[in-house]
């Protein structure tokens, strides 16, 4: 068994709260649940732990508010309901908090705010002063503006992505269930629960369920995914029942009965190498032979025309790209220095044959090693 006391170190905390949880499964928002998190919070505050607080609930309670019994289908109508139950999403945090003397903040975001490199700084930036001033930021996903091709795909994404943002210790997530199971515990009641495990485990993905309930658009499987990404900014992750009597408190005093530790235990990422592996939305992809592979998962190299056999999808200079391997497995993304047109031409060539082909040749690297992450 691994040792949490790791987490008794961790002063800065993101912590996610799903639909079903805030919502009490659809019924408008369940103050009393919501009030006892905002009292441990407070606790947790007082106890010198930073505290970033990423919300769902906001198209839930608008459902609610509008009298809606199932979850809409349609972008504009998702978009209607996140604007009216933002209103009351927002009001009940504030007015909880209030009680206990902390101020709160709401940021909304979508994809295209993080995957901007200014923009990114600049909300790292005030995230960061809100907690300094001891502000507890409430985070959510700006549904009223979010698209399918700009948004996160759901709040276990985002609380990861906030974690690496502002360099959190520690990821939260609370959910409807215990924790993580070895099987899905709804279709086999004696499955064990998943006590700890390394974040990056392959074994994790086969073992979640990806299902989710009619509320939220995530499921254990993106969970999983949540973890593997915070890790890569050091972050462990917690995943627990959200109805546990004391479950932050008593995830604070690392105790080794409440929820699944995720732990990270692979190199921390630097802060820009964070931002290309998880905050920009990859436009096309780059097919390697065998021989690239092994040179940039063994020796950090740039990436070179020669060791690219195929390119697909459109992109630009200097958007990011995928990098997959002759089984079709992702090993790296990057910063890709040619367009698809000219990708596709100068793909299996020598760096010394790209102006001959292109007639110009501003870079020898298909990829950079600067631009470039393994994932």
């Amino acid at each position: 068994m691994i040792d949490r006391s790791k987490i008794l170190k961790a002063r800065r905390w993101v912590v996610k709260i799903g639909s079903a949880l805030l919502t009490d499964g659809g019924k408008g928002l369940d103050r009393l649940a919501i009030a006892d998190w905002v009292a441990q919070i407070a606790d947790l505050r007082a106890q010198g732990i930073e505290v970033v607080l990423v919300s769902s609930g906001s198209v839930a309670e608008g459902m609610t508010r509008l009298g809606w019994k199932e979850r809409p289908k349609e972008i504009h109508n998702l978009q209607a309901a996140a604007a009216v139950g933002q209103m009351g999403l927002v009001q009940t945090w504030e007015s909880f908090f209030q009680h206990h003397g902390l101020h709160t903040a709401q940021v909304l975001l979508v994809h295209d705010d993080l995957s901007n490199r200014k923009r990114y700084l600049n909300a790292r930036s005030a995230i960061k002063t809100l907690v300094k001033l001891g502000v507890v930021p409430v985070i959510n996903e700006n549904d009223t503006v979010a698209t399918d091709e700009i948004r996160f795909g759901d709040n276990d994404t985002l609380g990861a992505l906030v974690a690496n943002l502002i360099e959190a210790d520690l990821l939260v997530i609370l959910t409807d269930q215990r924790g993580m199971f070895e099987k899905d515990p709804r279709v086999n009641a004696d499955a064990p629960l998943i006590e700890s495990a390394p974040a990056n485990d392959p074994a994790l993905v086969a073992m979640a369920s990806g299902g989710a309930g009619e509320l939220g658009r995530g499921g254990m499987a993106t969970k999983v995914r949540a973890a593997k990404l915070a890790a890569r900014s050091g972050a462990d992750t917690v995943i627990a029942g959200g109805r546990e009597p004391d479950v932050l408190r008593r995830i604070a005093r690392a105790e080794t009965d409440i929820g699944t530790f995720l732990y990270t235990d692979s190199e921390t990422l630097a802060s820009r190498k964070q931002w290309l592996a998880g905050h920009l939305q990859v436009r096309g992809t780059l097919h390697l032979d065998a021989g690239a592979v092994k040179v940039l998962c063994e020796k950090g190299s740039s990436l070179l025309p020669v060791g690219v056999r195929d390119v697909s999808g459109h992109f630009t200079r200097g958007e990011l790209v995928s990098c997959v391997g002759p089984d079709g497995r992702e090993v790296a993304k990057g910063l890709v220095n040619f367009s698809a047109d000219d990708a596709k031409q100068i793909c299996g060539l020598s760096s010394a044959r790209v102006a001959e082909v292109l007639g110009y040749s501003d870079d020898d690297e298909m990829i950079h090693r600067d631009n470039l992450v393994l994932v």
